[in-house]
């Protein structure tokens, strides 16, 4: 069987096409088939001899034929893996798989040029999106570092490219991009020269397209420098090369520039610019800046149709119904719940805040100028804007007019207009209660204010204005415990109101309660980091609790946010002067005496220190101005009276004290001291001086005799003051509290330190007391201890309760 079989020659390099009209009939086995739809008979190959080729209809092999051991190629598949050379009986592998796995391939040449390019273009990209993100994240020091660094390495990056391709295949785009960049960095620093010069390589530069809208960047910097006349022209250039297909774009650039003419005070011009944004794309703040300029200009009419403007532009945001769920499919409901605080919700809510801000403030500007009065021009407003979409806004613009009566002292008509909402819805009705129990507290109507604070609780339990002020009309009634809860159920409702947590301080204050109240104070303090109030009561806190480190440190930082403040500074001294440090105690009681030269307790100190410090002439302006502040006392013109004699001018001293002894002619020490004087000096008025002093001491002693007699007799009655002028007290000016006091401890005092002791008379010194000594106390008075305590009291428990 095998010697029918004829293989190919492998290395047979004949004429492949030769031999094919060569027929040899021994080898043919030929069986006649009859295919149907043919009428050709052919040979078909047998299953058991070679594979003869049938002869076509022409006579001519057919195509992969063997003719003499040789097969003919077949040239029209060569491209699916046959070739010339192919053995009969080899695998069909077109896609050559049996050659094996492909060689590795070769590793990049990072030494290359066009390596070195992509990678320094990869870091330059880097280095931008860098400094992108430091921006946002507030970072601007480290922003401007990555932005120039990413221009450095831009610049060798356009060398490098210019050696390697032509300047046509330069990265444009990279190029624009740390510009662009670089300016925007500069301009977040500050750096407005820089960024203007940055941004002029922009423009300037051809072959950036749309480069000229950063001329708007540009006039943005001028109006940062208050440079409006450039920035006019620079936004009017942008808008010149921005096409009017970018609508909203030019709309921009358009309200800039009347922004920039309000500022330089071109109202006609920047109502041009406003009325025409109105009349292509009205919106909140072209309307209201529209609004602001018919008022700089003064026309009524038309600031009455701006508002009207105003009120119809669209919100474009949807209604509060949608977030409802119409039904109780469960799915429906997560889906509402989800989306009714998401980013959009809060957008729409800002939105419509924005627009009731304007609104208001519209309102509150044009309605005393566009009626005869405020109160028609107020209802001008409220009545368009209860046409309008924002009804509920009408209510507040009521209690701002009620609050209006207030600024101008109209407390009859803020009282009448806050009760017309008495009959109001319970939110309404609520504002207007808490408003009247502030104005009835103000007025130290407790009892009203008290029934208003109810009201307003009643109508909105979590309103925490509303339950501060009862809880003031309950702390001034004295009852604190009480007084404590309501500012304790205000700060659960709401724990940023920074009134109640002061007014529980003040509470745990007054009910000894320390270290809570000073936690309370600690805590406002940390929101509210500059309040000059919170800083005092945490001093005074640590001065009650017997830490006057402490205090003092606090009154320190009191003082920086509040330089002036002539209680602080004399506090200050106290301090330093309860510790012994007379020097900074003077220091600060001489800057409160600085900025408030009245008040009687630092002028007496600084008095007490001078004669102390042995400098009397010093002292005398001091007790001159307090004669000047309270004319009727006596007490200061004596002390400027002793401070001359203890300086040596007696001249100065008699002179003083005959003035006095006019005024008060029946003030004891004044004669004692001019019977000295007169004795010593020698003048013929001594002898007169005496009489009167005997008659004096005489009346003196009767009268206290009679004070005796009538407390044995009534079990004790209250004696009569002494020492005014024109009375009889002026004769006891030293049993006065403060007087006995002084005299203690002057009459410890050794006697050679007095100028007239070697040669006065005995029978005047026993009877003698100097009314003001070298080491003068200034003791408290309980009422003054209680208001340094309370300082600032009043005016927190008046809570800022008045809407925004």
């Amino acid at each position: 069987m095998m010697q029918n079989v004829h293989l190919a020659p492998e290395t047979d390099e004949d004429d492949l096409y030769s031999g094919y009209n060569d027929y040899n009939p021994t080898y043919d086995t030929e069986i006649t088939a009859k295919i149907p739809s043919t009428a050709v008979t052919r040979p078909v190959a047998t299953g058991y001899g070679s594979k003869t080729s049938l002869a076509s209809s022409m006579g001519r092999p057919m195509t992969g034929a063997i003719q003499d051991g040789v097969t003919r190629p077949m040239t029209a598949v060569r491209a699916a893996g046959f070739t010339k050379a192919a053995v009969r009986g080899s695998a069909f592998d077109p896609l050559g798989q049996s050659r094996g796995p492909a060689p590795p391939l070769e590793a990049k040449n990072e030494d290359s040029p066009e390596e070195k390019i992509r990678q320094l273009e990869k870091k330059v990209n880097e280095l931008v999106e860098e400094s992108c993100i430091a921006n946002s994240c507030g970072d601007l020091k480290l922003a401007l570092e990555k932005a120039k660094d990413a221009g450095r390495k831009e610049r060798i990056l356009v060398r490098q490219r210019e050696q390697v391709t032509t300047p046509e295949n330069i990265n444009l785009d990279l190029t624009y991009s740390v510009l662009f960049n670089l300016a925007s960095q500069y301009s977040a620093n500050e750096m407005y020269a820089e960024a203007l010069n940055t941004y002029q390589v922009i423009v300037k530069n051809k072959m950036f397209s749309n480069a000229g809208r950063l001329k708007v960047n540009m006039g943005n910097i001028y109006l940062k420098q208050r440079n409006y006349s450039k920035a006019i022209k620079f936004y009017r250039m942008a808008l010149d090369q921005i096409p009017s297909v970018h609508k909203e774009m030019r709309i921009k650039i358009m309200q800039n520039i009347g922004v920039t003419f309000i500022k330089t005070g071109q109202y006609s011009d920047a109502i041009n610019s406003f009325e025409h944004i109105m009349s292509l794309a009205p919106n909140l703040k072209a309307g209201f800046n529209l609004i602001l300029s018919y008022f700089a200009v003064g026309d009524r009419d038309k600031m009455k149709k701006a508002f009207q403007k105003l009120i119809a532009v669209p919100l474009e945001i949807d209604e509060d119904d949608k977030y409802i769920s119409p039904s109780d499919d469960p799915h429906t409901n997560l889906v509402i719940e989800a989306i009714k605080n998401d980013h959009l919700r809060q957008m729409e809510r800002e939105r419509k805040a924005m627009a009731e801000k304007y609104i208001m403030t519209a309102a509150k500007l044009i309605a005393p100028v566009i009626e005869t009065s405020f109160a028609v021009g107020y209802d001008w407003c409220v009545e368009v804007v209860k046409a309008s979409q924002y009804v509920e806004l009408a209510n507040d613009l009521e209690i701002n007019k009620a609050i209006t009566y207030l600024r101008q002292k109209d407390f009859n008509q803020a009282v009448e207009t806050l009760k017309m909402f008495e009959k109001k819805d319970s939110r309404v009705k609520s504002a207007a209660a808490t408003n009247l129990s502030f104005l009835y507290y103000l007025e130290n109507e407790f009892a009203q204010a008290s029934s208003y604070a109810d009201l307003a609780v009643n109508s909105d339990r979590y309103n925490p204005s509303a339950l501060t002020n009862k809880g003031n009309t309950v702390f001034a009634n004295g009852d604190y415990e009480k007084a404590a809860e309501f500012y304790k159920e205000a700060l659960r409702n709401d724990s940023s109101c920074t009134e109640a947590l002061y007014n529980i301080g003040l509470t745990y204050k007054r009910l000894n309660r320390l270290d809570e109240a000073l936690d309370c104070f600690l805590k406002l303090h940390a929101i509210l980091r500059n309040s000059a109030q919170v800083l005092y009561q945490i001093a005074n806190v640590y001065e009650l609790m017997e830490d006057p480190n402490q205090a003092i440190e606090w009154l320190m930082q009191l003082i920086s946010v509040v330089p002036t403040d002539s209680r602080a500074l004399s506090k200050l001294g106290e301090l330093y002067d309860s510790e012994g440090d007379k020097s900074q105690a003077f220091q600060y009681y001489y800057e409160s005496y600085r900025y408030f030269p009245s008040n009687i307790e630092v002028i007496e100190w600084l008095g007490a220190y001078y004669i102390d410090t042995q400098f009397c002439e010093k002292a005398i302006q001091y007790f001159e101005r307090a004669s000047l502040i309270q004319p009727t006392q006596v007490k200061w013109q004596l002390m400027v009276a002793s401070c001359f004699r203890r300086s040596g001018n007696y001249q100065k001293a008699l002179d003083t004290y005959k003035d006095i002894h006019r005024k008060f002619p029946e003030n004891v020490e004044c004669l004692r001291f001019l019977v000295r004087l007169c004795t010593d000096i020698g003048l013929k008025e001594v002898q007169e001086y005496a009489t009167k002093l005997k008659r004096l001491e005489k009346m003196k002693e009767i009268r206290e005799q009679r004070v005796r007699s009538g407390r044995d007799g009534s079990g004790g009655s209250r004696s009569r003051r002494e020492g005014s002028a024109g009375s009889d007290s002026g004769q006891n000016c030293s049993a006065s509290s403060k007087g006995e006091r002084l005299s203690v401890k002057l009459r410890a005092l050794p006697g050679t330190n007095e100028p007239y002791e070697s040669s006065s008379n005995k029978e005047i010194d026993a009877s003698y007391v100097d009314p003001l000594g070298p080491q003068i106390e200034r003791p408290k008075t309980a009422a003054k201890k209680r208001i340094d305590e309370d300082d600032f009291a009043d005016e927190e428990l008046g809570d800022d309760l008045l809407p925004e």
